[in-house]
């Protein structure tokens, strides 16, 4: 069972739980199952990185539920198989990792190699209206530095086991294209 299979199951047992630093702050009308004490503390560590924050203000829960909402609404109104709508979310999930995730770069070097000659081409990478951000890079680096840039969001993502929804029948990560 997952850190985030025993945060449902104690909320289904209207077990409110939070973080308070390291610890894990449980709030409840009676004192909670033992099976249910039992999985919370076995999951500890993972529940916290599941409910705090990253710098981006999303926490793992967060990530989860984007990814959930997707696949349902792929699935049902899309009328996708599940295993359609996980792709798509999953896709969904990495396209939001790199909005939240912008990488900006130094004019006149290329994020990838690092180079400051040849031609360069500017991509937006930050939405902010007041400070529009831009990644410099040599054509030639660009689709390896985009690959480079999924892959970290799926790493993240994975970390939230989001990934071990969205895998072919070998194990394997389905394509996003």
């Amino acid at each position: 069972m997952s850190a985030a299979e025993a945060l449902k199951r104690a909320r289904a047992a209207d077990i409110q739980v939070w973080i308070d630093g390291e610890a894990l702050v449980l709030e409840a009308s009676a004192p909670p199952s033992p099976e249910v004490f039992n999985l919370l503390a076995s999951h500890k560590t993972d529940i916290l990185t599941l409910l705090r924050p990253g710098l981006d203000g999303w926490s793992g829960e967060d990530w989860q539920d984007l990814f959930e909402e997707r696949a349902a609404v792929a699935e049902h109104c899309g009328r996708m198989t599940r295993q359609a709508a996980e792709a798509s979310a999953l896709s969904c999930c990495v396209a939001e990792w790199l909005r939240r995730n912008p990488v900006r770069s130094l004019p006149g070097i290329c994020a990838a190699c690092g180079l400051d000659r040849g031609w360069l081409q500017p991509y937006v990478t930050d939405l902010n209206p007041i400070d529009i951000g831009h990644t410099w890079l040599h054509q030639a680096c660009s689709k390896d530095w985009h690959d480079e840039r999924r892959q970290l969001a799926i790493m993240f993502l994975k970390s939230l086991n989001i990934d071990s929804l969205s895998k072919g029948p070998n194990g394997e990560l389905r394509s996003m294209e």
